[in-house]
């Protein structure tokens, strides 16, 4: 909508005169009506919360979103709204926690990173948030400040567990352990083009029934703290 004024402004430089009078009315028209941060793109770090004793985390555990949120505003300003939308995400946990699947039955160990080159989990989601927003934008503004605190709902289409070692190089499969329905808490703040962007699982990553060496219960959450941009 604002390269829209901005072309329209230029036409105004163009007719002068009675159409810069009319130029100035579509342009506040159009200015008064204005939407911001619709589309999202996000790269984070993912931590590991309440791991299994000798858990530990290696490699970079990324975190790569992107997707659309509808700016809703609730006052006249425009400056506070919800944001309802829809998004995609992939994210790799590395850690020296192994997982083998034999005769269909999962199992989960602890071992030596000298025994392995790399141990993943790995997710791909469709992902629902929810905002509330507040900023101080205004319809000429393009700098602002922005808090957006909300919670999003996350269906993993695609789980897979992978290990790579010298011995028999990179071998996966598909880890129906991981949990389909992830949810948490979310907040964005930031000014401009930064903004920080955290998340807070509010379950764990995989099933409650899933043990380490079928004793010790593998409750691990996700705690994911990188920085998003928006876009429009």
């Amino acid at each position: 909508m604002r390269s829209l004024s901005c072309t329209i402004a230029i036409l105004c430089l163009v007719l002068g005169g009675t159409g810069t009078t009319m130029c100035a009315q579509s342009i506040s028209e159009v200015d008064s009506k204005y939407l911001e941060d619709q589309f999202y793109i996000g790269l984070g770090f993912n931590f590991l919360l309440d791991r299994p004793s000798d858990v530990v985390q290696r490699n970079l555990s990324y975190n790569l979103q992107m997707g659309f949120i509808k700016d809703i505003p609730l006052n006249s300003d425009r400056d506070f709204g919800l944001g309802l939308g829809l998004g995609y995400s992939v994210n790799s946990y590395y850690t020296n926690l192994v997982a083998s699947n034999e005769t269909n039955t999962i199992t989960y160990e602890v071992r030596s990173t000298e025994d392995f080159t790399r141990s993943k989990l790995e997710t791909h989601a469709i992902e629902f948030p929810l905002e509330v927003r507040w900023r101080t934008s205004t319809p000429a503004d393009y700098k602002f400040w922005r808090i957006y605190a909300g919670g999003k709902i996350g269906y993993v289409f695609s789980g897979r567990s992978r290990l790579v070692t010298d011995e028999n190089g990179a071998q996966g499969f598909s880890n129906n352990d991981i949990q389909k329905l992830q949810y948490g808490l979310t907040l964005s703040f930031g000014y401009n083009t930064w903004n920080i962007n955290a998340y807070y699982a509010l379950n764990p990553l995989l099933e409650d029934s899933t043990s380490l060496n079928g004793t010790e219960p593998i409750d691990t959450r996700v705690l994911r703290i990188g920085v998003i941009f928006y876009i429009l």
